[in-house]
């Protein structure tokens, strides 16, 4: 999942990830595979549109593509 892989570049930002999901190294490795999990981390960035920004700037896409990936994951309110 690309945008787990921006936010682990990033010390300040998988820290502060980990610290509001809870989830240790592990756990993060153990739960790529979950759609809900997968969920999780667009939310994260969903919530925060400076990163939101950033993360798509840095992997070339438009931000409105992470919330259609988004939309088709379980838990998604319309």
């Amino acid at each position: 999942m690309k945008l787990l892989g921006f936010l682990a570049s990033d010390p300040d930002l998988i820290g502060r990830f980990m610290a509001l999901t809870g989830l240790s190294p592990n756990d993060l490795r153990q739960s790529l595979a979950d759609p809900a999990f997968q969920a999780g981390v667009l939310d994260f960035a969903l919530q925060d549109e400076s990163l939101l920004l950033a993360f798509a700037a840095n992997a070339g896409i438009r931000p409105e593509s992470v919330m259609r990936a988004r939309s088709r994951l379980p838990g998604f309110a319309h």
